[in-house]
C-alpha cells in the first residue's frame, strides 16, 4: 500500500503531462508553420516570414468571411445571452415542477452529436420555407451557445442575496426596476462572460454552419473551402493562428470574468462599487 502510495503522485504526474502533450503538441504546430518561408508544412523550416500574414487583408473573399462571422458572432451571442438569462433566473430563482427536465432538455446539445443537430435544424428551416442565410446560421447558433450561455450565468444568478431584492421592492420599486436596477449590477461580469464565450463558440463553429449557410460563407466555412488548394495552405495556417490566439483571449477573459461574477455573488452577496 505504502509503495503504490509512492507510485501514484509520480504516475497521476506524467499522465498529465502526456495528456498536455496529446492535447495542445498539434495545436503549436500550427503559429510555427505559419511563419515557414515554404509552402509544405515540415521539419527544418527553411526560413521565417511574415508574408502569409500579410497577404490576410488583400483577399476579398477572406474579408467578406470575416465580416459574417462577426455579423453572426455578435447576434448569435447577443440572443443566447438574453435566452440564457432568461432561463438561469427561472432555474435558479423559482422551483415549479419540471424544473429539472426543462433544465435538461436546454443542456442536451451540449451531448447531442453536432451533426445530427444540424440536419435537423436543415430539416426543420427547409418546413418552414426558410432560405438558407445568415440568418439561420444565427439561429442555429444560437441553439448551441445557450447552454454554455446557461452555465455562465447559472453560477452567477446562484448564491444571489434576495434580500437585496426584497429590500428594493420594500422601497417602492418595482419587479423590473429591481431587476434592471439590483439584480443586473450583480450579474454583469457572467453576462459580460456570456457573450465572450458565445461570441467564441459561433466564430469557430463549422458544423451547424456548413448545414446551414448558403452563399455567404462564415470564416470556418472559407478555411475549409481553402483547404482543397495546396498553395492556399501557408495562408489558412496564417489564419488559423490568428483565430487561435483570439480564441484563446476570448476565452480566458470570460472565465475570469465567471469567476469573478461568482466569488462576488457568492462571498460578498451585495452589489460592487
Amino acid at each position: 500500500m505504502t509503495a503504490i502510495r509512492r507510485f501514484l503522485p509520480g504516475w497521476l504526474s506524467s499522465y498529465a503531462v502526456l495528456y498536455l502533450l496529446f492535447l495542445y503538441l498539434p495545436v503549436i504546430f500550427l503559429p510555427i508553420f505559419s511563419i515557414n518561408t515554404a509552402a509544405t508544412p515540415k521539419f527544418p523550416l527553411s526560413g521565417v516570414t511574415l508574408h502569409w500574414y500579410e497577404d490576410l487583408p488583400r483577399t476579398p473573399a477572406l474579408i467578406d468571411a470575416t465580416w459574417n462571422s462577426l455579423i453572426v458572432g455578435a447576434s448569435a451571442a447577443i440572443l443566447s445571452t438574453v435566452l440564457g438569462i432568461l432561463a438561469a433566473r427561472s432555474i435558479t430563482r423559482y422551483r415549479y415542477p419540471g424544473r429539472r427536465a426543462i433544465n435538461g432538455l436546454i443542456m442536451a446539445p451540449l451531448v447531442l452529436p453536432e451533426v445530427i443537430v444540424a440536419i435537423s435544424m436543415l430539416l426543420v428551416m427547409l418546413q418552414l420555407g426558410l432560405s438558407l442565410s445568415l440568418f439561420t446560421v444565427v439561429l442555429g447558433h444560437v441553439l448551441v451557445c445557450i447552454p454554455y450561455s446557461m452555465t455562465v450565468l447559472t453560477s452567477g444568478f446562484e448564491g444571489f442575496d434576495r434580500s437585496l431584492e426584497e429590500a428594493s421592492a420594500d422601497l417602492g420599486e418595482s419587479a423590473f426596476g429591481t431587476f434592471r436596477r439590483v439584480t443586473l449590477p450583480m450579474v454583469a461580469p457572467a453576462i459580460i462572460s456570456s457573450l465572450l464565450v458565445c461570441f467564441t463558440i459561433s466564430l469557430d463553429e463549422f458544423i451547424i454552419a456548413f448545414f446551414l449557410t448558403g452563399t455567404e460563407a462564415t470564416l470556418p466555412i472559407y478555411i475549409w473551402g481553402q483547404l482543397r488548394f495546396a498553395a492556399k495552405l501557408p495562408g489558412v495556417l496564417a489564419l488559423g493562428t490568428l483565430l487561435l490566439f483570439a480564441s484563446f483571449l476570448l476565452m480566458t477573459i470570460a472565465e475570469i470574468l465567471r469567476r469573478r461574477a461568482a466569488r462576488r455573488t457568492q462571498n460578498e452577496g451585495g452589489l460592487y462599487a
